[in-house]
């Protein structure tokens, strides 16, 4: 699939990238990459000690049908990138359009005073 047709997103394409995000170890893989772009498959396994060589592929393919994870083939390895553009149609979607001006404002006012920015 080329990079285009991952970018035009469907609901079906929307649903993949929600049960993506729903699981903590693919969100842990997900946040290691964002750390660090074009780990192999044996560095993002000891990101997630607790799982298996091949649970560690299982949630990989997982990200890759939703479009958050690319790989690319070098030599021996294959290397894992991030793709964000789904999560920030996620976003444009489903958050962005729903942040109400006021609510945003008492968020702000409320991470002031608890001394957060």
């Amino acid at each position: 699939m080329s990079l285009y047709a991952r970018i035009v997103m469907s609901v079906d394409d929307e649903d993949l990238v929600f049960k993506a995000l729903a699981d903590v170890t693919r969100r842990q893989l997900l946040d290691r990459l964002f750390e660090r772009d074009g780990l192999t498959l044996g560095e993002l396994e000891a990101a997630v000690p607790q799982l298996t060589r091949f649970g560690v592929m299982n949630h990989l393919r997982v990200l890759e049908e939703a479009g958050l994870v690319v790989t690319r083939k070098q030599g021996r390895f294959k290397h894992h990138y991030l793709n964000a553009v789904p999560i920030r149609l996620i976003y444009e979607r489903w958050i962005d359009k729903y942040r109400d001006r006021r609510a945003a404002a008492l968020l702000d006012l409320r991470d002031q005073l608890e001394g957060r920015k």
